[in-house]
């Protein structure tokens, strides 16, 4: 009698499972066809592109192929400051964008700032611990919560942002009077002017052709985005200083996913939770792979053995950077323990 009792137990789940998953493939293939511009500035290739790609292909995948990505790459629908206004706009043609946090702190996201705070995350682990906490779906939400046209999807990083230059750099020392390409993030004007180098605002679009022509002898990002944008070509000079770390974040726009249904914007979760999973699984092999790509290409790579001096630099800009939220600011550093 009871072995009758759990075979018709486990008959009447497993029926339930089979019902349950046909009414959710019943329930995607009833949603409508739909297509979504994803904005990608770097090439297809770096951590950014593929991560981007990763989470076209699970989309389309969970999808049954109802919702299509529609993914461009290269800054073909502009640099990140075009896009970056446009999905902030009503009626945008740009859907999906990925963009670096740290240019949204001048649109009002002011936690997004604790995170460009030079030498906040100590190792990729310390980031990638933080970004699956609650403290990240905090900041998460920030844009909408402060009003603008985006709601964010998922996290990623294309690694730790170095200093790369036209002129050799061997020390800190060495940067002085130098002129840094830098943008509106706070972050990066504190690096310039607290190594005492010279500023100059340059586009990404332009910055290949400032660094060729002497405009700016100095720039930053990181490794993969480097090699990606031929920037050894102009400037074969890189010190391994790993001020930032530069963190995406996906997102996409307010009207487009108000009008989503449940199960479409439950499969966009979904795709943004495992391109986030790619991305932490490849970020390290491909900077490591990409580091002697470069070296193999006769860029000059220096290490910095003591930070110290780097930190000490920027360590008033990171005490008054943090001082509006330093709670906040110390949840984000707590996760750099285990």
């Amino acid at each position: 009698m009871i072995k009758r009792s759990i075979l018709f137990s486990s008959v009447m789940i497993f029926s339930i499972l089979a019902i349950s998953c046909k009414s959710k493939k019943d329930s995607i293939e009833a949603q409508k066809e739909i297509t979504l511009v994803m904005a990608e500035v770097n090439p297809p290739e770096t951590i950014a592109g593929r991560t981007d790609q990763a989470f076209k292909e699970k989309v389309e995948e969970l999808s049954g192929g109802k919702i299509k990505i529609d993914l461009q790459c290269s800054g073909i629908l502009g640099d990140n400051s075009t896009v970056r206004k446009l999905i902030t706009q009503p009626n945008s043609t740009i859907h999906i964008a990925r963009q670096s946090t740290a240019g949204f702190v001048a649109l009002g996201c002011n936690k997004y700032a604790l995170l460009s705070i030079p030498f906040t995350f100590s190792n990729r682990e310390h980031f990638w611990r933080f970004a699956s906490s609650e403290t990240a779906k905090k900041l998460l939400d920030e844009p909408r919560e402060k009003g603008l046209n985006i709601v964010g999807l998922y996290y990623g990083e294309e690694g730790f942002r170095h200093l790369f230059s036209t002129k050799r750099i061997d020390s800190i020392k060495d940067l002085a009077g130098l002129t840094m390409r830098v943008t509106n993030d706070m972050a990066l004007q504190a690096i310039a002017d607290n190594l005492k180098m010279n500023q100059k605002q340059v586009n990404f679009a332009d910055l290949y052709g400032a660094l060729s022509t002497g405009q700016v002898d100095v720039a930053d990002q990181p490794l993969a985005n480097y090699l990606a944008n031929h920037f050894n070509e102009v400037a074969p000079y890189i010190i391994l200083d790993s001020h930032q770390l530069g963190i995406m974040e996906t997102f996409i726009t307010t009207e487009c996913w108000d009008a989503l249904s449940q199960i479409q914007q439950d499969i966009l979760r979904e795709a943004g939770a495992y391109a986030s999973e790619y991305c932490r699984k490849i970020s390290q092999e491909e900077e490591d792979k990409i580091l002697e790509q470069i070296k193999a290409a006769g860029v000059t790579v220096v290490d910095v053995a003591d930070i110290a001096p780097w930190q000490d630099a920027l360590s008033t800009f990171i005490a008054e950077s943090s001082a509006g939220d330093m709670e906040l600011y110390k949840e984000i550093l707590s996760y750099a323990k285990k």
